[in-house]
């Protein structure tokens, strides 16, 4: 018998990607506006948000986990975006500039960020029937101002932030600490995410069933990483866990 429901965040009850987009449009058209047109502004916002999702290479990872361990997430950011300009042949802008640029994009983002069509009511409906936990990766800085936008804390009963934990997903830590706060074992768990190695590949690995949100995602077998459930797009969880439910 299911006692609780485990759910990511990010692509799974909120449309990120949405509002990432609408985001990294209004950054190219600030960028151009105190670089001029000569900047490639599409090119430096997706490679900003490439940045802040950590896509680095080896050389960005040794340059900047360093400013974010000995100042913060905020400082790493618009050092990002100085360093982003730099290196697209801009001449150096000042540390207010780059400021004015990292505020626009979690401006707009944080204004456009909320749940996909349906997921409100489906969390109300579930939660009328299990304890509602959210595991969210990704820092503090970004992460709380947007579990705050949604006002997610009345719409589930715990809210778990990777960034303030010691491990994020897929560690076993998080998933046990998310299991004590639901008063449950595994085995009347499921969680629900869009990571295949982050949310899948954790819940396996804590012997927690699962369901991946796929977004049309191709599917790396050769990880080793097998969801119990599969959906294309979070309007198809309601009807799947109304079958788990009977």
């Amino acid at each position: 018998m299911l006692k609780a429901l485990f759910l990511d965040m990010d692509e799974t009850l909120c449309d990120t990607h949405k509002a990432n987009n609408i985001a990294k449009q209004q950054l190219a058209k600030k960028a151009e506006s105190i670089c001029g047109s000569s900047l490639d502004s599409k090119q430096f916002a997706e490679r900003y948000v490439q940045g802040i999702y950590r896509q680095w290479t080896p050389v960005q990872q040794q340059r900047y986990m360093p400013i974010i361990e000995q100042h913060s997430e905020d400082v790493f950011r618009v050092q990002l975006i100085q360093d982003l300009l730099v290196d697209m042949q801009q001449l150096a802008v000042t540390v207010d500039d780059a400021q004015l640029l990292q505020n626009c994009f979690d401006k707009e983002r944080l204004a456009a960020f909320d749940f996909f069509p349906g997921i409100e009511k489906f969390l109300k409906d579930m939660r009328k029937r299990m304890t509602l936990v959210v595991i969210t990766n990704g820092p503090e800085f970004s992460q709380v101002p947007k579990v705050q936008r949604i006002l997610l804390e009345q719409h589930v009963d715990h809210i778990i932030i990777g960034g303030q934990e010691v491990e994020q997903k897929p560690a076993p830590s998080i998933f046990a600490k998310a299991l004590r706060l639901a008063g449950c074992e595994n085995h009347e768990v499921i969680h629900i995410g869009d990571g295949l190695t982050p949310d899948i590949g954790g819940a396996n690995a804590s012997n927690i069933k699962s369901v991946w949100v796929r977004h049309n995602q191709s599917f790396d077998k050769t990880l080793g990483i097998k969801p119990d459930y599969i959906v294309e797009h979070p309007d198809e969880l309601p009807e799947l866990m109304e079958q788990l439910l009977k």
